[in-house]
């Protein structure tokens, strides 16, 4: 089947079934991201109390794979997909977000705005990775230019980004600032209940095991996260239209990318990497993403980034409207 006719079929519709959460299997989840989460702390706080920081360090690998784990619970709670009542939804996402250092109902926004304009050239700005077109890029004075080649430098937009993103930027409601009082109240509610956390385990730790376990473990989750969000809408033969030609269900099989992992890496990060369904219908719960894939096989061929894929369209960074490809900086100097 072509990917034109992929995409012709009426998935918001056939995907409809899969939108009822399991109480059971959500609850279970949950028990089996924030438990280890807890273990690989407490085993890490134990390790840098008898001084074996090193050993601390590495316990901070797993627990920011953990951590991803359950921001992708708490992502499933801002689409209201991960229990049938929204308040619970809501309720666990804003615990979660205290140790995500993501204001829940802010992010809830900013996310669903991302979704409504994903791949819409005439509607960029919030919740996504800023993309400049070919000649927008061209029509930049030179000192803009090397922003916006700092700005998708790896080391920017995978380092010292995602760290400025989480501890820095998420602190005020960015993007919603002029909405009313909801923001405000989100994320100075979560703000003060990460004082109260970091002051308490400064109490009960000292302030070089909040530096050397907690705050590492933040770091590296985040990096992690902003990759993901990036190879999910990041790669050569990605969606993006203006306005007059843009459609929903376009943008999201052909602007979100199936990132086939291998299995250990799949549960870790919560079948995130069936991006392109969860565009499709955002009411399904990650554990019912791969049911999607066995009863729907052609939607395996769409938009499919392998990891050797996702590494190549790191240098990536401007959308060519003429070849309707996303290219490197490499490329526009030297031409097609």
């Amino acid at each position: 089947m072509s990917d034109q006719a992929i995409t012709a079929r009426p998935w918001r519709k056939l995907l409809a079934q899969y939108h009822q959460p399991n109480l059971t299997r959500s609850v279970l989840e949950l028990v089996v991201t924030a438990g280890p989460l807890a273990l690989l702390w407490v085993a890490a706080w134990a390790a840098a109390s008898f001084g074996l920081w090193w050993l601390a360090l590495l316990i901070a690998v797993p627990a920011a794979g953990f951590l991803v784990r359950l921001f992708m619970i708490q992502h499933d709670c801002s689409h209201r997909a991960y229990f049938k009542n929204a308040a619970a939804n809501d309720w666990l996402g804003r615990i979660i977000g205290v140790l995500t250092m993501t204001p829940h109902d802010c992010w809830r926004r900013t996310h669903a705005i991302h979704h409504a304009t994903s791949g819409n050239l005439d509607r960029r700005g919030i919740g996504e990775v800023s993309t400049l077109t070919v000649e927008e890029y061209r029509a930049l004075p030179w000192l803009k230019r090397i922003g916006y080649r700092l700005y998708r430098h790896p080391a920017v937009i995978f380092g010292l980004g995602p760290a400025f993103l989480f501890l820095l930027q998420h602190r005020l409601p960015t993007g919603l600032m002029r909405e009313g009082w909801r923001p405000w109240a989100s994320a100075l509610a979560t703000n003060a209940a990460i004082a109260v956390l970091v002051g308490a385990a400064i109490w009960l730790g000292g302030w070089k095991g909040m530096l050397l376990v907690h705050l590492p473990t933040i770091v590296l989750a985040a990096s992690v996260g902003v990759w993901l969000f990036y190879v999910q809408h990041q790669f050569e033969d990605t969606y993006w239209a203006r306005q007059k030609g843009w459609n929903a269900t376009e943008a999201a099989l052909r602007g979100s990318s199936y990132y086939d992992l291998p299995p250990p890496l799949r549960w870790m990060t919560a079948n995130i990497g069936i991006h392109h369904v969860h565009h499709v219908s955002s009411r399904i719960p990650f554990y019912r993403l791969a049911r999607v894939l066995r009863d729907h096989p052609e939607l395996k061929s769409v938009s499919k980034l392998s990891l050797v894929d996702s590494i190549r369209s790191v240098g990536l960074a401007l959308w060519d409207e003429s070849s309707q490809r996303l290219i490197s900086f490499e490329q526009l100097a030297h031409g097609p």
